[in-house]
C-alpha cells in the first residue's frame, strides 16, 4: 500500500486489513476516532507503537505523557504541526512495510 491509497482508504468504514496496527491506528486518528486509535496502541510494546502512541497524546493535549511515549520511542522530537507529524508517521510506517 502506498500512501495514496492510504488516504483513500480513509474514505471507507474500515481501515483496510493489512494495515498494522499502528498505521490502523492512524487510519482511525484519522477518521477523527482517537480512542480508538489509541485502543490499538495502548499496549503495543513496540517502537512503531510506541511513536503512534506519542503523537496521539500529544494531540490529545497531554504534553507529560506525549513525552514519555516519546522517550520510549527513541525520539526527542516531534513534527512543528500535528498534520506534519501524521504524515511523516504514515510515510515511515509504510516504507518500513515495504522492507
Amino acid at each position: 500500500m502506498n500512501r495514496e491509497e492510504l488516504m483513500a482508504s480513509i474514505a471507507e468504514e474500515a481501515p483496510p486489513t493489512e494495515l498494522s496496527a499502528p498505521l490502523a491506528a492512524l487510519w482511525w486518528d484519522a477518521k477523527g476516532d482517537w480512542t480508538r486509535a489509541h485502543a490499538m496502541v495502548d499496549e503495543l510494546e513496540n517502537v512503531e507503537g510506541m511513536a503512534v502512541h506519542a503523537y496521539l497524546h500529544r494531540k490529545e493535549g497531554d504534553a507529560s505523557n506525549a513525552d514519555y511515549w516519546y522517550r520510549r520511542a527513541g525520539r526527542s522530537f516531534h513534527r512543528p504541526s500535528l498534520d506534519d507529524e501524521w504524515m511523516a508517521l504514515v510515510e515511515g510506517l509504510l516504507a518500513a512495510s515495504e522492507r
